[in-house]
Protein backbone atom coordinates (compact mmCIF):
# COMPACT_ATOMS: atom_id res chain seq x y z
CA UNK A 1 0.00 0.00 0.00
CA UNK A 2 1.28 3.50 -0.75
CA UNK A 3 1.52 6.48 1.14
CA UNK A 4 -1.41 8.03 -0.71
CA UNK A 5 -3.95 5.34 0.07
CA UNK A 6 -2.69 5.38 3.81
CA UNK A 7 -3.44 9.03 3.63
CA UNK A 8 -7.00 8.41 2.25
CA UNK A 9 -7.74 5.72 5.08
CA UNK A 10 -6.67 8.43 8.25
CA UNK A 11 -9.32 10.90 5.96
CA UNK A 12 -11.84 8.54 6.25
CA UNK A 13 -14.09 9.83 8.96
CA UNK A 14 -16.43 11.87 6.07
CA UNK A 15 -17.58 9.54 3.63
CA UNK A 16 -20.05 11.74 1.44
CA UNK A 17 -22.73 10.44 2.78
CA UNK A 18 -25.28 13.35 1.58
CA UNK A 19 -29.35 13.30 3.24
CA UNK A 20 -31.89 12.28 1.16
CA UNK A 21 -35.28 12.93 0.86
CA UNK A 22 -36.26 9.65 2.31
CA UNK A 23 -38.52 8.27 5.45
CA UNK A 24 -36.37 8.90 8.50
CA UNK A 25 -36.58 5.15 9.20
CA UNK A 26 -33.50 2.88 9.28
CA UNK A 27 -33.05 -0.90 9.29
CA UNK A 28 -29.23 -2.14 10.08
CA UNK A 29 -28.37 -4.89 7.77
CA UNK A 30 -30.77 -7.36 5.50
CA UNK A 31 -30.19 -10.47 8.57
CA UNK A 32 -31.29 -8.38 11.33
CA UNK A 33 -35.02 -6.64 12.28
CA UNK A 34 -32.90 -3.95 13.85
CA UNK A 35 -35.06 -0.77 12.79
CA UNK A 36 -33.75 2.95 14.02
CA UNK A 37 -36.37 5.99 13.66
CA UNK A 38 -35.45 9.48 13.22
CA UNK A 39 -37.23 12.90 13.53
CA UNK A 40 -35.59 13.50 9.51
CA UNK A 41 -33.30 12.09 7.09
CA UNK A 42 -30.44 14.62 8.15
CA UNK A 43 -30.37 12.67 11.86
CA UNK A 44 -30.29 9.21 10.29
CA UNK A 45 -27.87 10.44 7.56
CA UNK A 46 -25.39 12.03 10.68
CA UNK A 47 -26.11 8.42 12.97
CA UNK A 48 -24.79 6.31 9.69
CA UNK A 49 -21.66 9.08 9.63
CA UNK A 50 -21.20 8.35 13.42
CA UNK A 51 -20.91 4.67 13.53
CA UNK A 52 -18.58 4.71 10.66
CA UNK A 53 -16.20 7.15 12.35
CA UNK A 54 -16.57 5.36 15.21
CA UNK A 55 -15.49 1.75 13.62
CA UNK A 56 -12.59 3.59 12.15
CA UNK A 57 -11.48 5.29 15.54
CA UNK A 58 -11.07 1.87 16.91
CA UNK A 59 -9.00 0.80 14.69
CA UNK A 60 -10.91 -0.60 11.76
CA UNK A 61 -9.86 2.01 8.97
CA UNK A 62 -11.68 0.65 6.08
CA UNK A 63 -14.98 0.75 7.61
CA UNK A 64 -17.97 1.45 5.80
CA UNK A 65 -21.35 1.31 4.97
CA UNK A 66 -23.59 -0.79 2.62
CA UNK A 67 -26.98 1.07 1.09
CA UNK A 68 -29.77 -1.05 -0.09
CA UNK A 69 -33.08 0.50 -0.77
CA UNK A 70 -36.09 -0.99 0.64
CA UNK A 71 -39.51 0.42 0.00
CA UNK A 72 -40.41 2.43 2.60
CA UNK A 73 -36.83 2.41 4.58
CA UNK A 74 -33.36 2.47 4.17
CA UNK A 75 -31.19 -0.10 4.65
CA UNK A 76 -27.76 -0.17 5.77
CA UNK A 77 -24.86 -2.71 6.55
CA UNK A 78 -21.73 -1.48 8.62
CA UNK A 79 -18.88 -3.73 7.48
CA UNK A 80 -16.03 -2.95 9.90
CA UNK A 81 -13.13 -5.13 7.48
CA UNK A 82 -10.11 -5.42 9.71
CA UNK A 83 -8.68 -4.15 13.11
CA UNK A 84 -5.28 -2.15 12.53
CA UNK A 85 -2.57 -2.26 15.35
CA UNK A 86 0.38 0.11 15.69
CA UNK A 87 3.86 -1.66 15.90
CA UNK A 88 5.14 1.29 16.05
CA UNK A 89 4.86 5.14 15.72
CA UNK A 90 8.54 6.58 16.17
CA UNK A 91 9.54 10.33 17.03
CA UNK A 92 10.78 10.80 13.43
CA UNK A 93 12.11 14.59 12.96
CA UNK A 94 9.97 15.89 15.92
CA UNK A 95 11.99 18.14 17.94
CA UNK A 96 12.81 16.81 21.54
CA UNK A 97 11.13 20.04 23.60
CA UNK A 98 8.32 19.40 21.21
CA UNK A 99 8.42 16.12 21.85
CA UNK A 100 7.85 16.71 25.57
CA UNK A 101 5.45 19.68 25.92
CA UNK A 102 2.93 17.73 23.27
CA UNK A 103 3.37 15.12 25.94
CA UNK A 104 4.00 11.84 23.57
CA UNK A 105 4.61 8.60 24.27
CA UNK A 106 5.25 5.62 21.58
CA UNK A 107 4.08 3.55 24.71
CA UNK A 108 0.94 5.11 24.00
CA UNK A 109 0.81 3.66 20.30
CA UNK A 110 2.67 0.75 19.99
CA UNK A 111 0.51 -2.61 20.33
CA UNK A 112 -2.49 -0.38 20.64
CA UNK A 113 -5.42 -0.17 17.67
CA UNK A 114 -4.70 2.55 15.40
CA UNK A 115 -6.86 5.23 16.66
CA UNK A 116 -7.39 8.56 14.34
CA UNK A 117 -8.73 10.47 17.20
CA UNK A 118 -5.66 9.75 19.32
CA UNK A 119 -3.22 10.78 16.21
CA UNK A 120 -5.41 13.74 15.65
CA UNK A 121 -5.41 14.83 19.37
CA UNK A 122 -1.25 14.57 19.19
CA UNK A 123 -1.33 16.68 16.35
CA UNK A 124 -3.33 19.22 17.43
CA UNK A 125 -0.96 19.35 20.87
CA UNK A 126 2.45 19.64 18.74
CA UNK A 127 0.80 22.44 16.78
CA UNK A 128 0.02 23.99 20.13
CA UNK A 129 3.24 23.79 21.36
CA UNK A 130 5.16 24.89 18.20
CA UNK A 131 2.92 27.59 18.13
CA UNK A 132 3.68 28.98 22.02
CA UNK A 133 7.86 28.47 21.06
CA UNK A 134 7.54 30.62 18.19
CA UNK A 135 6.98 28.32 15.44
CA UNK A 136 3.34 29.39 14.44
CA UNK A 137 3.07 27.81 11.19
CA UNK A 138 4.53 24.45 11.81
CA UNK A 139 3.31 21.26 9.95
CA UNK A 140 3.10 17.64 11.19
CA UNK A 141 1.53 14.74 9.89
CA UNK A 142 2.53 10.99 9.17
CA UNK A 143 5.66 9.80 7.01
CA UNK A 144 7.32 6.08 6.93
CA UNK A 145 4.65 4.22 6.64
CA UNK A 146 4.44 0.70 6.33
CA UNK A 147 1.66 -2.14 6.91
CA UNK A 148 2.31 -5.72 6.94
CA UNK A 149 -1.05 -8.02 7.70
CA UNK A 150 -2.59 -5.79 10.00
CA UNK A 151 0.46 -4.30 12.16
CA UNK A 152 1.14 -0.51 10.81
CA UNK A 153 4.21 1.49 11.55
CA UNK A 154 4.77 5.30 10.54
CA UNK A 155 6.60 7.91 11.72
CA UNK A 156 5.83 11.44 12.69
CA UNK A 157 6.72 13.97 9.86
CA UNK A 158 7.57 17.63 11.45
CA UNK A 159 8.35 20.75 9.02
CA UNK A 160 8.47 23.46 12.10
CA UNK A 161 8.64 26.58 9.43
CA UNK A 162 9.62 29.97 10.14
CA UNK A 163 10.64 31.53 13.62
CA UNK A 164 8.50 34.25 14.40
CA UNK A 165 8.80 36.78 17.33
CA UNK A 166 6.72 39.87 18.26
CA UNK A 167 7.08 42.69 16.98
CA UNK A 168 5.28 45.79 18.79
CA UNK A 169 1.46 45.99 20.02
CA UNK A 170 -0.70 48.80 18.00
CA UNK A 171 -3.63 50.20 19.59
CA UNK A 172 -5.97 50.66 16.94
CA UNK A 173 -9.23 52.14 19.08
CA UNK A 174 -9.56 55.31 20.62
CA UNK A 175 -7.71 54.39 23.88
CA UNK A 176 -5.34 56.53 25.15
CA UNK A 177 -3.56 53.26 27.32
CA UNK A 178 0.04 52.98 26.90
CA UNK A 179 1.04 50.50 24.10
CA UNK A 180 4.31 49.69 26.74
CA UNK A 181 2.44 48.91 29.55
CA UNK A 182 -0.26 47.19 26.97
CA UNK A 183 2.87 44.39 26.06
CA UNK A 184 4.13 44.03 30.14
CA UNK A 185 0.58 43.47 30.73
CA UNK A 186 -0.31 40.98 28.88
CA UNK A 187 3.42 39.47 28.32
CA UNK A 188 3.83 40.52 24.89
CA UNK A 189 7.34 42.27 24.66
CA UNK A 190 8.98 43.20 21.50
CA UNK A 191 11.40 40.16 20.37
CA UNK A 192 10.25 37.21 22.59
CA UNK A 193 8.97 34.10 20.66
CA UNK A 194 5.39 34.40 19.42
CA UNK A 195 3.32 32.68 21.11
CA UNK A 196 -0.55 31.71 20.19
CA UNK A 197 -1.29 31.08 23.75
CA UNK A 198 -0.40 34.00 24.59
CA UNK A 199 -2.30 36.19 22.32
CA UNK A 200 -5.32 33.77 23.29
CA UNK A 201 -4.72 34.85 27.02
CA UNK A 202 -3.94 38.74 26.06
CA UNK A 203 -7.81 39.04 24.81
CA UNK A 204 -9.12 36.99 27.47
CA UNK A 205 -7.15 39.42 30.29
CA UNK A 206 -8.37 42.33 28.53
CA UNK A 207 -12.06 41.39 28.62
CA UNK A 208 -11.52 41.46 32.13
CA UNK A 209 -10.43 44.86 32.50
CA UNK A 210 -13.07 47.04 33.60
CA UNK A 211 -11.56 50.16 32.11
CA UNK A 212 -11.06 48.75 28.34
CA UNK A 213 -13.70 47.77 25.75
CA UNK A 214 -12.94 45.55 22.32
CA UNK A 215 -14.84 46.86 20.15
CA UNK A 216 -14.01 44.74 17.01
CA UNK A 217 -12.30 41.53 16.47
CA UNK A 218 -8.33 41.68 17.10
CA UNK A 219 -5.97 40.50 14.24
CA UNK A 220 -2.14 39.67 13.76
CA UNK A 221 -0.18 40.60 11.14
CA UNK A 222 2.96 38.76 9.83
CA UNK A 223 6.06 40.76 8.18
CA UNK A 224 9.89 40.03 8.54
CA UNK A 225 10.03 36.66 11.20
CA UNK A 226 8.02 39.93 13.36
CA UNK A 227 4.08 39.63 14.73
CA UNK A 228 2.45 42.68 15.35
CA UNK A 229 -0.76 42.22 17.43
CA UNK A 230 -3.49 44.89 16.53
CA UNK A 231 -5.70 45.21 19.18
CA UNK A 232 -8.94 47.44 18.87
CA UNK A 233 -9.99 49.01 21.68
CA UNK A 234 -11.78 52.10 23.07
CA UNK A 235 -11.96 53.51 26.83
CA UNK A 236 -14.86 53.10 28.81
CA UNK A 237 -16.63 55.61 30.53
CA UNK A 238 -16.27 54.27 34.01
CA UNK A 239 -14.65 56.57 36.28
CA UNK A 240 -17.14 57.10 39.12
CA UNK A 241 -18.72 59.66 41.08
CA UNK A 242 -21.31 58.88 43.19
CA UNK A 243 -23.52 60.32 45.83
CA UNK A 244 -26.75 58.57 47.74
CA UNK A 245 -29.25 60.34 50.21
CA UNK A 246 -30.61 57.48 52.37
CA UNK A 247 -33.85 58.61 54.21
CA UNK A 248 -34.84 56.59 57.74
CA UNK A 249 -36.40 56.98 60.62
CA UNK A 250 -34.28 58.70 63.44
CA UNK A 251 -34.51 55.96 66.12
CA UNK A 252 -33.25 58.93 68.74
CA UNK A 253 -35.37 61.51 67.82
CA UNK A 254 -38.83 60.08 67.28
CA UNK A 255 -41.32 61.34 64.33
CA UNK A 256 -38.33 62.63 62.76
CA UNK A 257 -35.95 61.32 59.64
CA UNK A 258 -32.47 60.47 59.68
CA UNK A 259 -30.70 61.81 56.54
CA UNK A 260 -27.40 59.24 55.74
CA UNK A 261 -25.15 60.11 52.95
CA UNK A 262 -22.27 58.19 50.92
CA UNK A 263 -20.02 59.21 48.39
CA UNK A 264 -18.03 57.30 45.97
CA UNK A 265 -14.92 58.21 43.99
CA UNK A 266 -13.09 56.02 41.53
CA UNK A 267 -10.32 56.64 39.21
CA UNK A 268 -9.00 54.03 36.71
CA UNK A 269 -6.55 53.58 34.72
CA UNK A 270 -5.11 56.82 35.48
CA UNK A 271 -2.38 58.12 33.06
CA UNK A 272 -2.89 55.69 30.73
CA UNK A 273 -1.05 52.84 32.91
CA UNK A 274 -3.45 50.98 35.22
CA UNK A 275 -3.00 52.76 37.88
CA UNK A 276 -6.56 52.73 39.83
CA UNK A 277 -7.49 54.92 42.97
CA UNK A 278 -10.82 54.91 44.64
CA UNK A 279 -12.44 56.44 47.92
CA UNK A 280 -15.51 55.47 49.38
CA UNK A 281 -17.11 57.54 52.69
CA UNK A 282 -20.36 57.16 54.25
CA UNK A 283 -22.27 58.12 57.10
CA UNK A 284 -24.26 55.49 58.68
CA UNK A 285 -26.11 57.06 61.40
CA UNK A 286 -26.40 59.76 63.24
CA UNK A 287 -22.81 59.67 64.89
CA UNK A 288 -21.42 56.57 62.70
CA UNK A 289 -18.88 57.09 59.82
CA UNK A 290 -16.85 55.30 57.47
CA UNK A 291 -14.22 55.87 55.26
CA UNK A 292 -12.15 53.60 52.52
CA UNK A 293 -9.47 54.67 50.34
CA UNK A 294 -7.90 52.30 47.98
CA UNK A 295 -4.61 52.68 45.39
CA UNK A 296 -3.61 50.22 42.66
CA UNK A 297 0.13 50.54 41.34
CA UNK A 298 -0.01 47.44 38.41
CA UNK A 299 3.12 45.38 37.04
CA UNK A 300 5.57 47.44 39.74
CA UNK A 301 9.13 47.56 38.49
CA UNK A 302 8.79 46.18 35.61
CA UNK A 303 7.65 42.70 36.95
CA UNK A 304 3.93 40.85 36.88
CA UNK A 305 3.42 42.27 40.58
CA UNK A 306 0.79 44.27 41.57
CA UNK A 307 0.88 46.65 44.61
CA UNK A 308 -2.19 47.62 46.33
CA UNK A 309 -2.83 49.82 49.83
CA UNK A 310 -5.77 50.30 51.44
CA UNK A 311 -7.04 52.32 54.89
CA UNK A 312 -10.38 52.48 56.45
CA UNK A 313 -12.07 53.85 59.15
CA UNK A 314 -14.53 53.09 61.53
CA UNK A 315 -16.36 54.98 63.73
CA UNK A 316 -18.94 53.77 65.43
CA UNK A 317 -21.57 56.16 66.98
CA UNK A 318 -19.82 57.01 70.42
CA UNK A 319 -18.88 53.07 71.40
CA UNK A 320 -15.22 52.38 69.34
CA UNK A 321 -12.78 53.44 66.67
CA UNK A 322 -11.35 51.38 63.86
CA UNK A 323 -8.66 51.58 61.87
CA UNK A 324 -7.26 49.18 59.49
CA UNK A 325 -4.24 49.60 56.70
CA UNK A 326 -3.41 46.80 54.46
CA UNK A 327 -0.48 46.30 51.51
CA UNK A 328 -1.79 43.24 48.64
CA UNK A 329 0.35 41.82 46.60
CA UNK A 330 -1.15 40.31 43.48
CA UNK A 331 -0.76 38.19 40.56
CA UNK A 332 -2.35 37.00 37.17
CA UNK A 333 -2.15 33.19 37.72
CA UNK A 334 -4.48 33.49 34.28
CA UNK A 335 -7.08 35.85 32.72
CA UNK A 336 -9.52 34.80 35.00
CA UNK A 337 -7.63 33.62 38.38
CA UNK A 338 -6.16 36.63 40.28
CA UNK A 339 -4.16 35.46 43.36
CA UNK A 340 -3.03 37.91 46.00
CA UNK A 341 -1.16 37.90 49.60
CA UNK A 342 -1.69 40.22 51.75
CA UNK A 343 -0.45 41.96 55.68
CA UNK A 344 -2.58 44.05 57.45
CA UNK A 345 -2.58 46.02 60.65
CA UNK A 346 -5.63 46.39 62.48
CA UNK A 347 -6.27 49.08 65.54
CA UNK A 348 -9.20 49.28 67.63
CA UNK A 349 -9.96 51.81 70.48
CA UNK A 350 -12.66 52.67 72.84
CA UNK A 351 -14.22 55.81 72.28
CA UNK A 352 -16.38 56.67 75.48
CA UNK A 353 -15.00 55.42 78.23
CA UNK A 354 -16.91 57.02 81.27
CA UNK A 355 -19.64 54.84 81.37
CA UNK A 356 -17.56 51.62 82.12
CA UNK A 357 -16.13 53.36 85.37
CA UNK A 358 -18.66 50.86 87.32
CA UNK A 359 -18.41 47.84 84.98
CA UNK A 360 -17.66 44.74 86.70
CA UNK A 361 -16.27 42.62 83.37
CA UNK A 362 -14.58 44.25 80.66
CA UNK A 363 -16.38 45.92 77.71
CA UNK A 364 -17.74 43.69 74.28
CA UNK A 365 -15.71 46.74 72.85
CA UNK A 366 -11.99 47.43 73.46
CA UNK A 367 -8.84 48.43 72.61
CA UNK A 368 -6.47 45.70 70.39
CA UNK A 369 -3.69 45.30 67.52
CA UNK A 370 -4.45 42.76 64.92
CA UNK A 371 -1.35 42.06 62.88
CA UNK A 372 -2.54 39.20 60.06
CA UNK A 373 -1.24 37.49 56.95
CA UNK A 374 -3.46 35.88 54.36
CA UNK A 375 -4.64 35.29 51.02
CA UNK A 376 -7.11 36.04 48.63
CA UNK A 377 -8.39 34.51 45.51
CA UNK A 378 -10.69 36.12 42.57
CA UNK A 379 -12.04 34.23 39.74
CA UNK A 380 -13.78 36.17 37.17
CA UNK A 381 -15.74 34.26 34.56
CA UNK A 382 -18.20 36.87 33.64
CA UNK A 383 -19.42 37.99 30.23
CA UNK A 384 -18.40 41.64 30.89
CA UNK A 385 -16.79 42.98 34.26
CA UNK A 386 -18.64 46.38 33.85
CA UNK A 387 -22.32 45.24 33.64
CA UNK A 388 -23.07 41.73 33.45
CA UNK A 389 -25.55 39.62 31.74
CA UNK A 390 -23.67 35.96 31.53
CA UNK A 391 -21.17 34.03 33.23
CA UNK A 392 -20.39 33.81 37.05
CA UNK A 393 -17.69 35.64 39.93
CA UNK A 394 -16.19 33.70 42.36
CA UNK A 395 -14.06 35.17 45.48
CA UNK A 396 -11.64 33.72 48.68
CA UNK A 397 -10.22 35.01 51.29
CA UNK A 398 -8.40 34.16 54.70
CA UNK A 399 -5.82 35.58 57.03
CA UNK A 400 -4.07 34.81 60.03
CA UNK A 401 -2.40 36.39 62.96
CA UNK A 402 -1.99 37.19 66.71
CA UNK A 403 -4.26 39.80 68.12
CA UNK A 404 -3.24 41.64 71.27
CA UNK A 405 -5.48 43.67 73.90
CA UNK A 406 -4.21 46.67 75.46
CA UNK A 407 -5.00 47.94 78.69
CA UNK A 408 -6.81 51.43 78.40
CA UNK A 409 -5.64 53.63 81.22
CA UNK A 410 -9.26 55.49 81.84
CA UNK A 411 -10.62 52.10 82.45
CA UNK A 412 -10.61 50.27 86.35
CA UNK A 413 -7.18 47.67 86.72
CA UNK A 414 -9.32 44.92 87.74
CA UNK A 415 -11.57 44.88 84.18
CA UNK A 416 -8.12 42.84 82.88
CA UNK A 417 -7.67 40.46 85.31
CA UNK A 418 -7.68 37.12 84.22
CA UNK A 419 -8.58 38.51 80.62
CA UNK A 420 -6.23 36.64 78.26
CA UNK A 421 -4.08 39.57 76.63
CA UNK A 422 -3.05 37.44 73.42
CA UNK A 423 -4.63 35.39 71.29
CA UNK A 424 -4.58 33.70 68.09
CA UNK A 425 -7.60 34.68 65.57
CA UNK A 426 -8.54 33.68 62.00
CA UNK A 427 -11.18 34.91 59.36
CA UNK A 428 -12.46 33.37 56.25
CA UNK A 429 -14.53 35.69 53.74
CA UNK A 430 -16.11 33.76 50.42
CA UNK A 431 -18.09 35.92 47.34
CA UNK A 432 -20.00 33.73 44.83
CA UNK A 433 -22.72 35.51 42.13
CA UNK A 434 -23.83 33.89 39.27
CA UNK A 435 -25.74 36.15 35.90
CA UNK A 436 -28.24 34.53 34.10
CA UNK A 437 -29.32 35.70 31.03
CA UNK A 438 -32.75 34.05 29.90
CA UNK A 439 -33.67 36.47 27.18
CA UNK A 440 -33.21 39.95 25.50
CA UNK A 441 -35.16 41.34 28.08
CA UNK A 442 -35.04 38.90 31.28
CA UNK A 443 -32.31 38.05 33.43
CA UNK A 444 -31.32 36.76 36.93
CA UNK A 445 -28.98 37.72 39.49
CA UNK A 446 -28.19 35.26 42.22
CA UNK A 447 -25.15 35.93 45.59
CA UNK A 448 -24.27 33.81 47.98
CA UNK A 449 -21.69 35.19 50.66
CA UNK A 450 -20.47 34.24 53.91
CA UNK A 451 -17.87 34.89 56.44
CA UNK A 452 -16.69 33.76 59.90
CA UNK A 453 -13.93 35.08 62.77
CA UNK A 454 -12.98 32.92 65.51
CA UNK A 455 -10.49 34.04 68.55
CA UNK A 456 -9.71 33.17 72.16
CA UNK A 457 -11.02 36.64 73.11
CA UNK A 458 -13.38 37.80 70.27
CA UNK A 459 -14.64 41.69 70.97
CA UNK A 460 -17.43 43.64 69.37
CA UNK A 461 -15.05 45.87 67.24
CA UNK A 462 -13.92 42.30 65.47
CA UNK A 463 -16.72 41.33 63.99
CA UNK A 464 -18.15 41.81 60.51
CA UNK A 465 -20.82 44.44 59.84
CA UNK A 466 -23.61 42.91 57.56
CA UNK A 467 -27.01 45.04 56.34
CA UNK A 468 -28.01 47.34 54.03
CA UNK A 469 -27.60 48.34 50.39
CA UNK A 470 -25.24 46.05 49.28
CA UNK A 471 -25.46 43.28 51.35
CA UNK A 472 -28.98 42.64 53.11
CA UNK A 473 -31.21 45.11 52.14
CA UNK A 474 -33.92 46.69 54.09
CA UNK A 475 -32.02 47.80 57.22
CA UNK A 476 -29.45 50.25 58.03
CA UNK A 477 -25.61 50.10 56.37
CA UNK A 478 -24.13 48.14 59.13
CA UNK A 479 -27.15 47.09 61.16
CA UNK A 480 -25.99 43.91 62.41
CA UNK A 481 -22.51 42.63 63.80
CA UNK A 482 -21.65 38.94 63.08
CA UNK A 483 -19.28 36.37 64.24
CA UNK A 484 -20.50 33.86 61.32
CA UNK A 485 -23.37 35.06 58.96
CA UNK A 486 -23.91 33.72 55.39
CA UNK A 487 -26.56 35.75 53.25
CA UNK A 488 -28.54 34.82 49.52
CA UNK A 489 -29.57 37.29 47.16
CA UNK A 490 -32.01 36.52 44.43
CA UNK A 491 -32.82 39.72 42.06
CA UNK A 492 -34.82 38.66 38.88
CA UNK A 493 -34.41 41.78 36.09
CA UNK A 494 -36.16 42.51 33.26
CA UNK A 495 -34.18 44.91 30.73
CA UNK A 496 -36.01 47.66 28.82
CA UNK A 497 -32.58 48.88 27.56
CA UNK A 498 -29.04 48.07 27.55
CA UNK A 499 -28.11 48.85 31.21
CA UNK A 500 -31.19 49.42 32.75
CA UNK A 501 -33.56 47.50 34.08
CA UNK A 502 -36.82 46.81 36.78
CA UNK A 503 -36.18 44.62 39.22
CA UNK A 504 -37.10 42.68 42.41
CA UNK A 505 -35.42 40.79 45.06
CA UNK A 506 -35.37 38.85 48.18
CA UNK A 507 -32.59 38.57 50.34
CA UNK A 508 -32.22 35.99 53.43
CA UNK A 509 -29.34 35.63 56.24
CA UNK A 510 -28.17 33.42 58.94
CA UNK A 511 -25.92 35.58 61.62
CA UNK A 512 -24.11 34.23 64.43
CA UNK A 513 -22.86 36.76 66.90
CA UNK A 514 -20.47 35.09 69.52
CA UNK A 515 -20.17 38.53 71.58
CA UNK A 516 -23.69 39.48 71.41
CA UNK A 517 -27.09 39.03 73.23
CA UNK A 518 -28.62 37.79 69.84
CA UNK A 519 -26.66 34.77 69.45
CA UNK A 520 -28.30 33.76 65.91
CA UNK A 521 -31.12 35.81 63.77
CA UNK A 522 -32.39 34.67 60.39
CA UNK A 523 -32.79 38.55 58.76
CA UNK A 524 -34.59 38.53 55.54
CA UNK A 525 -35.61 41.52 53.18
CA UNK A 526 -37.97 42.31 49.85
CA UNK A 527 -38.36 44.93 47.86
CA UNK A 528 -38.33 46.00 44.17
CA UNK A 529 -36.03 49.22 42.27
CA UNK A 530 -34.76 50.61 38.93
CA UNK A 531 -31.83 50.88 37.34
CA UNK A 532 -32.06 53.94 35.00
CA UNK A 533 -28.85 54.37 32.31
CA UNK A 534 -29.01 58.41 31.46
CA UNK A 535 -26.06 57.98 29.10
CA UNK A 536 -23.83 59.89 31.47
CA UNK A 537 -24.14 58.03 34.88
CA UNK A 538 -26.66 55.57 36.35
CA UNK A 539 -29.77 56.28 38.78
CA UNK A 540 -31.07 54.04 41.09
CA UNK A 541 -34.40 53.92 42.88
CA UNK A 542 -34.74 50.95 45.57
CA UNK A 543 -38.05 50.38 48.16
CA UNK A 544 -36.71 47.79 50.71
CA UNK A 545 -38.70 45.75 53.52
CA UNK A 546 -36.70 44.22 56.16
CA UNK A 547 -37.51 41.70 59.09
CA UNK A 548 -35.55 40.30 61.94
CA UNK A 549 -35.12 39.82 65.44
CA UNK A 550 -34.57 43.27 66.51
CA UNK A 551 -36.24 44.74 63.75
CA UNK A 552 -40.51 44.19 62.90
CA UNK A 553 -41.71 43.32 59.39
CA UNK A 554 -43.30 47.49 59.12
CA UNK A 555 -43.88 49.74 56.56
CA UNK A 556 -42.27 52.56 59.08
CA UNK A 557 -38.73 50.71 59.16
CA UNK A 558 -39.13 50.73 55.06
CA UNK A 559 -36.03 51.78 53.57
CA UNK A 560 -35.20 53.94 50.52
CA UNK A 561 -32.20 54.23 48.72
CA UNK A 562 -31.39 56.82 45.54
CA UNK A 563 -28.98 58.35 44.10
CA UNK A 564 -27.24 58.75 40.79
CA UNK A 565 -23.85 57.64 40.09
CA UNK A 566 -22.01 59.98 37.22
CA UNK A 567 -19.40 58.03 35.14
CA UNK A 568 -17.12 59.68 32.66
Amino acid sequence: MGRAAFILIFCLLSQNLLAQKQKAILKISAETDTFKEFQDSLARENYIKAEVAYLIDQGYLLAKSERGEGTDTLQVTFHQGRQYQWVALNQGGLPSDVLVKSGFDDRMFNGKEVSYGTILKLFERIIQASESKGFPFAEVGLDSLALEGNSLSAAINYEKGPFISFDTIKVTGSSKTDPVFLAKLLQISPGTPFSQRKIDESISRVRNLPYLRIIDEPSLSFQNSEATFYLPIDDRKINMLDGIIGFLPNELEQNKILVTGQFDLALYNVGGKGRNYTLNWQRLSQHSQNLEVNAVEPLVLGSNVDVMAQFSFLKQDTSFLNRDFRIDLGYRVSPALYLTFFNSRQAGGLLDVSRFQQAEVLPEAADFRFSNYGVHMDYNGLDDVFFPRRGYFASFEVGLGNKRLLENTALPERLYEGVEMESLQYFIKFNLEKHFYFQPNIGLWAGLRGGQVESGNLLLNDLYRVGGLRSIRGFNENFFYASRFAYLNVEPRFYFDSYSYFMIFADIGRLENAVGRVHTDWPRAGGAGINLDTGGGMFRFIYALGKSSTQPFAFNYSKIHFGYTGRF
